[in-house]
């Protein structure tokens, strides 16, 4: 299949980290990929072998989520909005794509609908037309407003053809934060989680890096520092030594990520997040993060001693309704951001190194990048025959 996969990551790495992983698939079954990537560059992400069209970039500045911001720091305009609505039509045109992927809309990114119903509308309106799926993760943040989640359910049913649902319906189905699933139940498709591959003997794997380490990740970073500053306390405070490994995320900013380092005692190294993160988290004591989808993904397929601490400003609920999922299989434990201290920190940092590894390790579908790849060619091909 020609795909066109858009994806536009604001706060974070989680969104554009999924779609990579995702367009990697593809490109391993022979789908020729094209990424409309709507974000800053992230160095730590690999599309593989997928074309990366870059639009114009948008970020924005906090986990307020507004307003959204152009590549100079300004708020974006009309001006921008159209010139960027253009481009993506552009691109779709060149492409004439069979299959068009759409990282999380309509369950969110509502800010790009100007630029998103233009596309949707005008691969609706082509003969073929092209296959169209949304691609989302397993937990939405749930709206104070009802109305605006009917309005997702209503956007999928008007121009969608299936909603893949990056989950394991035995941990969380949709439905449990998107109480109008049920509304387009016959488009959903919960695909697994999407996990990166894993090899043994990658020099990654082959270092020591790691070992026996407590390791402390914050995903990109954009709402990660204090978590990392409260780690560093921490380490001096707990009774069960052991180096700790901190992982500075590619958002925090560099004189932040400089002070941590001059923070550090003997015992705490602290760097730059790597692409070995998997393998780190296979042969770790601990490891603390916050409670993203791709970091639980990560500890999940380590089947490491695991402690959650979720992002939950801002009205954020996703991370907190994952953790506490988490938390009650008994696969990790969790502590909640709020009033979160070192002293609390390292005691229960001691507790979760006094308790035996799981002798019942989780067993979670993470298949979710093939599995998401089969149901797209599936699809594609009951689409053309009938």
């Amino acid at each position: 299949m020609n795909v066109l996969l858009y994806v536009q990551h604001l706060l974070g790495i989680g969104h554009v980290r999924r779609a990579a992983l995702l367009a990697q698939a593809m490109a391993a079954e022979g789908d020729r990929v094209t990424v409309a990537y709507g974000g800053f560059p992230v160095p730590q992400v690999d599309f593989g072998a997928a074309t990366v069209a870059c639009l114009p970039a948008a970020r924005v500045a906090d986990a307020n989520f507004a307003p959204i911001l152009n590549a100079d720091g300004q708020p974006i305009d009309d001006g921008w909005k159209t010139a960027r609505a253009k481009a993506l039509l552009s691109l779709h045109e060149d492409l004439q794509p069979d299959c068009i992927l759409i990282e999380t809309f309509p369950f969110g990114r509502r800010a790009f609908r100007f630029e998103l119903h233009p596309l949707l509308d005008a691969a609706k309106a082509r003969r073929p037309k092209p296959l169209i799926a949304s691609s989302v993760r397993d937990i939405l943040v749930r709206k104070d407003d009802p109305a605006k989640e009917a309005a997702m359910a209503e956007a999928a049913r008007r121009w969608f053809d299936l909603v893949l649902v990056h989950g394991d319906p035995s941990i969380v189905p949709f439905a449990d934060s998107f109480p109008f699933a049920g509304h387009i139940d016959d488009l959903i498709v919960h695909t697994g989680y999407v996990a990166p591959r894993r090899s043994a003997d990658t020099p990654e794997a082959l270092n020591e890096d790691g070992l026996d380490e407590i390791v402390v990740s914050v995903g990109g970073g954009a709402v990660g520092l204090a978590l990392l500053e409260t780690a560093i306390t921490a380490a001096g405070r707990a009774r069960t030594r052991k180096a700790w490994r901190l992982l500075a995320g590619p958002d925090i900013p560099a004189p932040d990520f400089e002070r941590l380092r001059g923070q550090a005692g003997d015992t705490v190294i602290v760097e730059r997040a790597r692409k070995d993160f998997p393998a780190l988290l296979a042969r770790c004591a601990l490891s603390i993060s916050q409670a993203g989808y791709n970091t639980v993904v990560d500890v999940l397929a380590a089947k490491c001693r695991a402690l959650l601490i979720p992002f939950a400003q801002s009205g954020e609920s996703e991370q907190s309704q994952r953790a506490e999922l988490i938390a009650a299989r008994g696969w990790a434990r969790y502590l909640p951001e709020a009033g979160l201290s070192a002293d609390q920190l390292a005691q229960t940092v001691d507790e979760c190194l006094a308790t035996p590894a799981r002798e019942i390790m989780p067993q979670v579908d993470l298949s979710g990048a093939q599995t998401s790849v089969r149901v797209l060619h599936q699809k594609f091909i009951g689409l053309r025959s009938g």
